[in-house]
């Protein structure tokens, strides 16, 4: 067991002492168990996964979206900095289809690069908040 910290601007989203928590980086997912090497690195936009218990099934599993951050792994403790991270529980689905399809109009009506970027931020974020969501939902259904 490890400490896990996920801390967004609004606030800390996670705190305990957990198994295993898989996240997005810059280098794809990586792995973070007891006794990791120690690390900096940044978070990408994705998904944390967390595994309380080595012996807690993938339907007990906890999934935040977060749109990217700072990851440190040092001396048993991973914190996670990011501007912001939904748990799975917290999204609601039908708003975020909405507001995913609304980030997608911007997209095709953006007149420059910089509202282009900007739209496809709004739509990469959106589609890891529904994807969550999915996931929660499926895992639940079992």
């Amino acid at each position: 067991m490890f400490h896990f910290q996920l801390v967004a601007l609004s606030g800390k989203k996670f705190e305990e002492d957990v198994y295993e928590v898989i996240l997005p980086t810059l280098d794809g997912e990586i792995g973070v168990l007891q006794d990791h090497m120690p690390l900096v690195s940044v978070a990408t936009t994705g998904v944390i996964v967390v595994r309380r218990n080595p012996k807690d099934s993938d339907a007990q599993r906890e999934f935040f979206a977060t749109n990217g951050g700072v990851v440190e792994v040092s001396d048993n403790t991973l914190r996670v900095l990011v501007d912001e991270a939904d748990h799975a529980d917290e999204i609601n689905e039908a708003e975020v289809q909405r507001a995913l399809e609304r980030a997608e109009k911007m997209r095709a009506e953006a007149k420059d690069q910089v509202s282009l970027e900007h739209a496809q931020a709004l739509v990469d974020r959106q589609a890891v908040r529904l994807h969550v969501a999915g996931l929660k939902r499926r895992h639940r259904q079992r």
